[in-house]
């Protein structure tokens, strides 16, 4: 019974990391991220289930030591506190993206391997092996457009870009280490028909490589896009010199990166962009998990040198060349992350190779020998078990359910998106994101009712109704997450849109859009948003102050010029509003829409009269602030 429950551990594990990168749940609004965490809580529930009946059997708790567990174990708690203590809304942290749970997760699997024998662990490597060629086959079959002649497959796997890990980069970070095992199982083996097959599998997988190269390239479309390692660099030093031990938070780097990025960034071509990730490993691990993760690092990495000085006790000189491969597998991981950004589940190979590796040390830890403790033991890690995957199911409920009224949404069924988002949110209220699309759409829904010729008194009702709602939505999106300056953003465009009809309102767009700007100091189109609210409730010399800074923070952005020049021009300012349009000039394109708008409001100021044209265009990027103009909804509405 021992023995047989045993083996059923160890297939466990070779499925898990055979099938880890090509695994895909379709009920996620991120499912090549989500998908690995479910599986991994899959299989760790199971062999835990397995080993705690194995324990209450034996009466013992067996457990291997191994060289590189104080490292796995101070990195995993180094993730898991910052996500407790630091990160706003806990479920970025804990479930999408789920960075702290992904990595305490792989970090369980590390031991687990841990406590196979070595040829066990020989079976590990050959299904990180298998799981390359399965990587391999998904890029080529998607390369090749096989996947779009399925009808079965959802519709992400079609689209010619689907990438199982989420991207090139990650998968080639992945398959690098691969190719290295590959060569040494070709050296290892002494069977000729499985040599054979190593090599023909490892082609296929440098193949695979090659074609994530040549998709990667400059210019491609799926050319990765991250920030520089100097803006990294300083949005790192900022995040630390506010909070040293813990970071900004896992799962959380996209606020450091508003709060930190320097100006500059935004003469770069990617200044609108913004990232969830810094340009390599490290820098994301220093400003998510602060000096915490990076000293759990360094411990690790310690244990992995001494691991690399380690001479091989070998009998003949291909030993030597499969030993210097294993160890060049991990030293390759490694060095990649020092100098491109990896994902949670890109670093999955670490984790599988240092458990596989970990094997000098055969020391064991026996819990107790009485069948007491080790019920006890066993009832506790039960427990545990129990909690997560019962609130991982509750939020993995939830998640899909949110994903069906995206797809509702796609498809124009108004009713459908907003009974589903009502659900999700329901099911898991803790996730600012669905609360934030709520409000979304009621306030689209509003407006749809709004904009109707006739409204009766129930469409009064209903427009009232949705509005408060999503008032309501917008004020839970920032008391989930306060640090988000997206979140202040979607209430500040709420109050916005009611400012007409709802008293009080213009204060509150006021305040949110400023918390947003606070959040986000160096976005210009924040500033350009709330300066235009000033401008609508005719305070010009707020409004000037206001484009005054977009116009800092980006000089070369024609739209701060452009709104700066028609609020001068309002306050009569006409030098100021000529010199403001002339710059508009130069920074947009001859041939465009947005020039022969800038040229008539020109023409229209040197003669120093008001304009009489319409002076906004739905094709070009010129926007002028709006003034607050009434519709068919009815004051007053009363704001929650």
């Amino acid at each position: 019974m021992i023995k047989i429950l045993k083996e059923i551990q160890k297939y466990l594990l070779y499925i898990v990391v055979a099938t880890f990168p090509v695994f895909i749940l379709s009920n996620s609004t991120s499912p090549e991220v989500l998908s690995k965490l479910v599986l991994l809580v899959i299989a760790i529930t199971a062999v835990i289930a397995i080993w705690i009946l194995r324990m209450i059997k034996t009466g013992n708790l067996i457990f291997n030591i191994g060289k590189f567990d104080l490292g796995v174990l101070l990195l995993a708690l180094a993730y898991i506190l910052s996500g407790i203590v630091k990160t706003a809304n806990k479920p970025e942290a804990f479930f999408i993206p789920g960075t702290a749970s992904i990595v305490a997760a792989m970090a369980i699997i590390y031991f687990l391997i841990n406590q196979l024998d070595k040829k066990a662990k020989t079976g590990v490597l050959i299904s990180f092996f298998a799981s390359g060629i399965f990587l391999s086959l998904s890029i080529v079959f998607s390369e090749l457009g096989i996947f779009t002649k399925i009808p079965q497959l959802p519709a992400f796997i079609k689209v010619a870009s689907f990438n199982p890990l989420g991207g090139a980069l990650p998968s080639i970070i992945y398959l690098v280490p691969i190719v290295l095992i590959g060569i040494s199982l070709i050296i290892k083996d002494k069977d000729l028909v499985r040599k054979i097959f190593w090599a023909v599998a490892n082609s296929l997988v440098i193949m695979a490589i090659v074609i994530l190269i040549g998709t990667s390239l400059p210019g491609k479309a799926q050319s990765p896009k991250f920030p520089s390692m100097q803006s990294s660099w300083e949005i790192a030093v900022g995040t630390v010199a506010k909070s040293p031990v813990f970071g900004i938070g896992v799962g959380n780097y996209l606020t450091a990166f508003n709060l930190f990025r320097p100006v500059t960034y935004n003469q770069t071509s990617l200044w609108s962009v913004k990232f969830s990730t810094a340009s390599n490993y490290y820098l994301s691990v220093l400003t998510e998990v602060g000096f915490s993760g990076i000293f759990a690092l360094t411990i690790l990495f310690l244990s992995i040198f001494r691991f690399f000085g380690r001479g091989p006790v070998v009998k003949n000189t291909n030993e030597m060349i499969i030993d210097g491969l294993e160890k060049l597998s991990l030293a390759a991981i490694i060095l990649t992350m020092a100098f491109y950004p990896a994902s949670p589940v890109a670093i999955f190979p670490i984790f599988i190779l240092l458990g596989v590796f970990s094997n000098s040390e055969d020391k064991t830890f026996a819990a107790s020998n009485t069948r007491f403790a080790t019920i006890v033991i066993g009832i506790i890690l039960g427990t545990g078990i129990f909690f997560v995957d019962y609130f991982g199911t509750k939020a993995l409920i939830a998640e899909s359910t949110f994903k069906k009224s995206l797809e509702a949404l796609g498809k124009n069924d108004a009713k459908s998106t907003f009974d589903l988002m009502q659900k999700a949110v329901q099911a898991n209220p803790g996730i600012d994101r669905y609360h934030a699309s709520l409000a979304q759409v009621d306030m689209a829904l509003a407006q749809s009712i709004a904009n109707k010729k006739d409204l009766t008194d129930s469409d009064k009702n209903t427009i009232t109704q949705l509005v408060q709602q999503a008032i309501i939505e917008g004020k839970a999106t920032v008391a989930l997450n306060p640090e988000r300056s997206g979140n202040w953003e979607i209430l500040a465009q709420i109050y916005r849109s009611v400012m007409p009809f709802a008293s009080g309102a213009d204060q509150f767009t006021i305040q949110s859009y400023s918390q947003a700007v606070a959040l986000d100091p160096t976005n210009p189109n924040l500033r350009i948003a709330l300066g235009g609210v000033y401008y609508a409730l005719g305070r010009y010399d707020d409004s000037i102050d206001t484009f005054k800074l977009a116009v800092l923070a980006k000089p070369d952005l024609a739209n701060a010029h452009y709104n700066l020049a028609i609020t001068y021009k309002a306050k009569k300012n006409y030098d100021s509003a000529i010199s403001e349009m002339n710059l508009v000039l130069s920074l947009v394109a001859k041939d465009s829409e947005d020039y022969k708008l800038a040229k008539n409001e020109l023409d229209n100021l040197m003669k120093d009269k008001p304009a009489t044209t319409k002076t906004t265009t739905s094709q070009g990027q010129l926007t002028t602030p709006q003034s607050v103009s009434p519709n068919n909804i009815e004051a007053p509405i009363t704001l929650p």
